[in-house]
């Protein structure tokens, strides 16, 4: 197989299970914006986090997302970790995980990225109907 084939064939990979975890209109609406410049961008990310490393035997999809919940705390990505808290909700993670995947983080990242996480999370689990809004 030549090397674009391979790229053409993580990047269906990738589609498929970027569409599946974070939802068709997400995805589908992320490459209809994107213009030449952004389309680098859907490319790398559909076909090496998607294609390539989402689509491995080593860890089940849950385990992935709970890494990445951990990760994006880390980094103190809040849109990102949204994202990825509708996705781990779809792929079997509970909101009492969730919450100990931001704790644990929280520890080794520091209180404002845990700050962050938690704010990020508890939005989209109220926003799911996983959590009730206590006002």
């Amino acid at each position: 197989m030549t090397a674009k084939h391979e790229t053409e064939k993580l990047f269906e990979q990738g589609l498929g299970l970027r569409r599946e975890v974070l939802g068709k209109e997400y995805v589908d609406g992320s490459l209809a914006r994107a213009d030449d410049f952004m389309m680098a961008f859907q490319h790398i990310t559909t076909e090496w986090c998607w294609g390539y490393a989402w689509t491995r035997d080593g860890l089940d999809k849950k385990t992935r997302s709970m890494l990445n919940l951990a990760m994006l705390t880390a980094l103190k990505s809040p849109n990102e970790l949204k994202l990825h808290v509708r996705g781990a909700l779809k792929n079997g993670v509970t909101v009492d995980e969730i919450k100990e995947i931001l704790l644990h983080a929280t520890v080794y990242s520091g209180i404002p990225a845990g700050l962050e996480a938690f704010k990020a999370a508890h939005s989209v689990l109220v926003e799911e109907g996983a959590l009730k809004d206590k006002k």
